[in-house]
């Protein structure tokens, strides 16, 4: 017998005409008699492994036959082109070594209620649509990492447990630390406007925590944020950073996960338009377009997923809305100094209904001012002292914005809903698996 190549899935285009041996599990099997094809999977792709009754022998074909969705194998067999199949490649199989034969798998190829299928998520992370929506998730992070990498930007990791609220205590876990009252964290942007005076430009990506009870379809307890943060860098140029960014991080999702969006059934169309630079509204055009088509809304007021669609449907790709009321947003951005009752900031919205994916802002940094907003947001003053340092000690000019990576997944994949967009949701009534 000649020799064996052990490899995986994805490798095998490599040793066409060539006998490998492949780890995998099986997830449909059917037979016509005198042949039996079997499904395979490995985690890196999948395949078609083809047995003929009259080239294997009665053992192999025996185990073929016992094979059941899911069951686990080693098989052998020999490489051969097949252009039929999506990967261009099937298996003739000469040999299967059983690893264990699954019994009553739960979920099928029938179809599956919501709760059922989140109650069995740990298995449901096998489907195709599951596997394809976490290999984007995977290439978005990879993306991401590389975009700022490649533009002098150090990673910081903040911490998760923090004495303070970047944006207020209401939506915050508590917990105690000790003898003292901390939080889990809902972003690490404080943190990185101390390290962004180190060094110049920094970015970090974590879990960040949100004790809302909403059920939307854009909400999670638990999610992940890219936050960057630079130094010597104002609201204008803060914006085009972001832009740039995402038409990045797109760009590249499109170059290496064209058949995962071909699964997903994603209009790749609408994905190939977003490219820099990005539309911007003010928040007073925002208000003057939502009256326009009997939305109103009064001044000062925050926009809700309604409004934001209705914005976003008017652009073929993500869009800014500028210069939001003083009074709606965080006490650390900047007012604009022409207009100090709006600031420098900015919400990116995306395409297609879903939402806010980035907001941003130029940072006050005038030490004068900022004491005056810790006492307007009645926070503690001493567990913002640190935070005041930073602008006693060598104050600059300095932006940063924060990207929620499970909505930009949503987005970019075409999804209902955010549960699919992280591995193990955390939601409202959702702590298991």
């Amino acid at each position: 017998m000649d020799s064996v190549s052990k490899v995986d899935i994805a490798g095998v285009g490599a040793l066409a005409g060539q006998r490998v041996r492949i780890g995998c599990w099986m997830t449909r099997r059917r037979s016509s008699g005198k042949i039996q094809f079997l499904q395979l999977r490995d985690g890196t792709g999948f395949i078609q492994g083809v047995l003929v009754k009259e080239e294997v022998d009665g053992e192999t074909w025996e185990k073929a036959g016992q094979l059941t969705q899911e069951s686990s194998l080693y098989v052998t067999g020999t490489v051969r082109e097949e252009p039929r199949s999506p990967s261009g490649y099937e298996l003739a199989v000469d040999g299967i070594d059983i690893i264990q034969i699954a019994t009553d798998y739960p979920i099928t190829p029938k179809e599956h209620g919501v709760d059922f299928l989140m109650d069995h998520r740990h298995l449901w992370l096998r489907a195709p649509r599951q596997r394809a929506i976490l290999r984007i998730r995977a290439e978005i992070i990879s993306a991401v990492q590389r975009f700022f990498d490649e533009r002098g930007f150090t990673l910081v990791d903040p911490p998760v447990l923090t004495p303070s609220a970047a944006e207020g205590t209401t939506n915050l876990f508590h917990t105690k630390y000790f003898d003292e009252d901390a939080y889990l964290t809902q972003s690490g942007q404080l943190y990185m406007e101390a390290a962004a005076m180190a060094l110049g430009k920094v970015y970090s990506f974590g879990p960040t925590f949100r004790a809302e009870k909403s059920k939307t379809r854009r909400h999670l307890i638990e999610f992940w944020m890219i936050e960057p943060e630079m130094a010597f860098v104002d609201h204008e140029e803060n914006l085009r950073v972001q832009e740039e960014f995402v038409s990045y991080v797109v760009g590249q999702v499109l170059e290496h996960c064209r058949p995962e969006l071909a699964v997903l059934e994603r209009d790749v169309s609408k994905l190939e338009q977003v490219k820099a630079p990005f539309p911007r509204i003010s928040y007073d055009e925002a208000i003057d377009m939502l009256k326009e088509d009997g939305m109103e809304l009064p001044w000062g007021e925050d926009f809700g997923a309604p409004h934001e669609t209705l914005i976003a449907e008017k652009f073929d790709r993500p869009v800014f809305i500028t210069r939001y009321p003083t009074e709606i947003k965080a006490f650390y951005m900047k007012p604009d100094p022409d207009r100090p009752e709006v600031v420098l900031c900015a919400d990116m919205i995306a395409p297609e209904g879903y939402g806010e994916i980035i907001g941003g802002s130029q940072r006050i940094d005038d030490p004068e001012l900022l004491e005056a907003r810790f006492d307007e947001h009645q926070l503690p003053r001493e567990a913002y002292e640190w935070y005041l340092d930073l602008r006693k000690y060598g104050t600059v000019p300095h932006s940063g914005f924060g990207l929620g990576l499970e909505r930009t997944v949503a987005w970019i994949c075409g999804l209902d809903h955010v549960r699919e967009t992280i591995p193990f949701p955390r939601m409202l009534y959702r702590l298991y698996p």
